[in-house]
């Protein structure tokens, strides 16, 4: 998952930051409510890690603000407030969950994985962006109503693009969890799958001249783009990749 820490206690943010980094989740963390609600539009996290004795703006007003925005990352609130009504307070206003300081980091772990599973159990298997739509259930894709057949790496690539649509996913965390290799590994596969992508997604445009679906960031990486048109550039896609089985 990709959590946002916020928290005030730079000792207790670091503490989780570490912790939950080595469960496996990619993990920022910021110190007051103001750059919480900032940072949370545009990290875009699965899980929001929220005290609630913030400075500039109180935790519970920036829970209210996110749930009034439709922000859809699940809420787990730590507190040291013991009186139930806050706790009430919290869940009322959407919180997902709450958890008392001082707590144990293995219970606020499970807390953390029934979340998710909780999560991707009522979340919509389709994906869309455009006229491009992921059945992850299905394991489909299709643009413009016409099927696209693709491998498990590209429909693996593809879902991890739309899951972020809107941002930008640098090439060394598309190694990371799409291919699981090291961000340090010397490979050009993120690059060569890309352009598989573009090329098949292209294909099934209704215009069929294969528009910038996937645009490049230059010197970052990739993001689902808009209707840019693309030129492709000859012998573009026939790269090949340069670890075997990628």
């Amino acid at each position: 998952m990709r959590v946002l820490v916020v928290e005030d206690d730079a000792s207790l943010a670091l503490f989780l930051q570490k912790g939950l980094t080595l469960e496996g989740h990619e993990v920022d963390w910021v110190g007051d409510g103001e750059t919480a609600l900032v940072r949370a539009e545009a990290y875009q996290p699965d899980l929001i890690v929220l005290d609630l004795s913030l400075p500039k703006k109180d935790g519970t007003e920036v829970l209210a603000e996110m749930r009034g925005r439709s922000d859809g990352a699940a809420v787990l609130v730590l507190t040291g407030r013991s009186h139930v009504d806050d706790r009430v307070k919290c869940l009322n206003l959407g919180a997902d969950d709450c958890l008392l300081k001082p707590f144990s980091f293995h219970e606020l772990t499970a807390r953390c994985r029934a979340l998710l599973r909780r999560r991707e159990q009522f979340a919509d298997p389709v994906l869309r962006h455009g006229d491009v739509e992921l059945n992850r259930m299905e394991r489909k894709v299709s643009r413009s109503g016409r099927a696209v057949e693709l491998t498990v790496k590209e429909f693996s690539l593809l879902e991890f693009l739309l899951q972020r649509r809107g941002r930008c996913c640098t090439r060394s965390e598309l190694l990371r969890e799409v291919w699981q290799m090291s961000p340090d590994a010397g490979t050009n596969v993120v690059d060569v799958y890309v352009n598989y992508l573009r090329r098949k997604l292209g294909a099934a445009a209704e215009d069929g001249d294969g528009y910038a679906v996937i645009e490049t960031v230059r010197g970052e990486g990739y993001r689902m783009g808009g209707a840019a048109k693309m030129a492709p550039r000859a012998g573009e896609y026939r790269a090949e990749a340069m670890v075997a089985g990628a």
